[in-house]
């Protein structure tokens, strides 16, 4: 349905999200080809249901290696190695945690310690055992589970991107409910908001205007619980399998590959602000805005993107260089 002369939006709900397309022509069968390209992703990627390849994987963890398609399998790759990078609060195989904890779904609740610790000797990204020729994956333990959940989003709204391109579209932009992807510069840029940590759910703290680039926030904000007066989210961290617990609120990451962006949401989260605009000194195509408990923006450049501060209770700080 057209929201304004120009854009037409198009929405669906699928991998848990409501998801958003805009175009600016009216082209319902490119929206149900796009709407069914993200299912068909979801349907390879998921554990939220019994059946998928990723599941499949999981069912054989100390029995079999699985071979799986390609795309899958360069995910998983992709996945692993990023969980492998020393220190990294990005892990592939810490399904075991999540289904414990249930952040976000019914039935959540702290987990006693002891079974923390047992729970973290399956988690192990190291005992996910890949071959580049068979495109198999083997994980080594039983109880052993991968979760693409971190990574999925991103690498699908790539691939929405990339099939727009395809089908000749120059502007328009995908939400996957935290992962926006933009195609094109309609009226000069795409103007992004960021939200503000718990509060309204279209309050904000800020914009960003953007081009041809994906956004991706990650926040403490977005699936929590609260349990004996604490707060806990959903981000864990896979040294501890508690919730990370630093200065941050949350992370959005501005690259071209939405990605990248899941990626560093997570290994930014884990860093924090300093070390983590110290990680992106060597990395012109990714930048971040960090948001922290003490109410500052911090802008670790902004090289892609112009940001505008819209809540004077907040204090922008920028490293530009």
């Amino acid at each position: 349905m057209p929201t304004d002369d120009s854009v037409y939006s198009y929405s669906a709900v699928l991998m848990g999200s409501p998801i958003l397309l805009k175009l600016f022509s009216h082209n319902e069968p490119l929206a149900s080809r796009v709407f069914g390209l993200i299912k068909q992703y979801e349907d390879l990627l998921t554990v939220n249901r019994a059946q998928s390849q990723v599941m499949d994987i999981n069912h054989a963890a100390g029995e079999r290696p699985v071979a799986v398609s390609r795309p899958v399998y360069q995910l998983i790759k992709c996945a692993k190695a990023a969980s492998m990078l020393p220190g990294s609060a990005f892990n592939l195989a810490i399904g075991p945690l999540v289904k414990r904890w249930r952040i976000g779904f019914k039935g959540d609740s702290v987990p006693p310690a002891n079974e923390i610790a047992v729970l973290l000797d399956v988690t192990r990204p190291e005992d996910v055992v890949l071959d580049d020729t068979a495109l198999s994956v083997f994980l080594t333990r039983k109880g052993m589970e991968i979760d693409l959940g971190a990574i999925a989003k991103g690498y699908i709204a790539d691939r929405v991107r990339d099939l727009l391109q395809k089908e000749g579209v120059t502007e328009g932009l995908i939400n996957l409910g935290g992962n926006v992807q933009t195609l094109g510069t309609p009226q000069g840029c795409w103007s992004i908001g960021l939200k503000k940590p718990f509060s309204n759910a279209d309050a904000l703290v800020g914009a960003m205007e953007i081009a041809n680039k994906s956004v991706v926030t990650s926040g403490t904000y977005e699936r929590y619980f609260e349990q004996n007066g604490q707060r806990y989210h959903h981000i864990l961290d896979p040294q501890t399998g508690y919730p990370l617990d630093n200065e941050l609120d949350s992370v959005t990451i501005i690259s071209t590959d939405s990605l990248d962006g899941d990626i560093w949401t997570t290994l930014l989260y884990g860093a924090g602000v300093e070390k983590g605009c110290r990680m992106l000194k060597g990395r012109e195509d990714i930048e971040a805005i960090f948001v922290t408990k003490a109410r500052e923006v911090v802008l670790s450049s902004r090289r892609q993107f112009r940001f505008t501060l819209l809540d004077d209770s907040y204090r922008l700080i920028d490293r530009t260089a």
